[in-house]
């Protein structure tokens, strides 16, 4: 499967639609986003069962801005609906193979028992 071009109109139906997504944000002027852009796609052929998404920082701005974008190429990875991944910068083909592997392994029983100890731990601080 192909890379898919996500805008504000469908992120959310992309990203709660299915249980993995990855997400380039990305703007055709960027001389990393261009470099990165194969592996990018090699990887979506790689792995069926994942949607790769792309946002153009520059068409979807409140986008970008919703998830506080501040340089470009960023990756950022859904797991059921979850943010478990977001990094900036171009990673070579090898390295995003390897964080594809490591959010394909996470226990996601285990990742929303963390973010519950957080959410209480931010209660009773607050």
């Amino acid at each position: 499967m192909a890379t898919v071009e996500v805008t504000q109109e469908n992120f959310h139906q992309v990203v709660n639609g299915n249980n993995m997504v990855i997400v380039d944000f990305w703007a055709p002027w960027c001389g990393p986003c261009r470099s990165f852009a194969p592996a990018y796609e090699t990887a979506s052929e790689k792995h069926p069962d994942i949607v790769f998404a792309k946002v153009n920082t520059e068409e979807q701005q409140t986008l970008a801005g919703h998830f506080q974008i501040r340089s470009i190429p960023t990756l950022m990875i859904f797991r059921e609906k979850i943010i478990i991944f977001a990094q900036p910068g171009a990673l070579p083909a090898s390295a995003l193979e390897q964080v594809i592997e490591k959010a394909k392994a996470l226990d996601m029983n285990q990742v929303r028992a963390e973010i519950e100890k957080e959410k209480a731990k931010a209660t009773k601080s607050g």
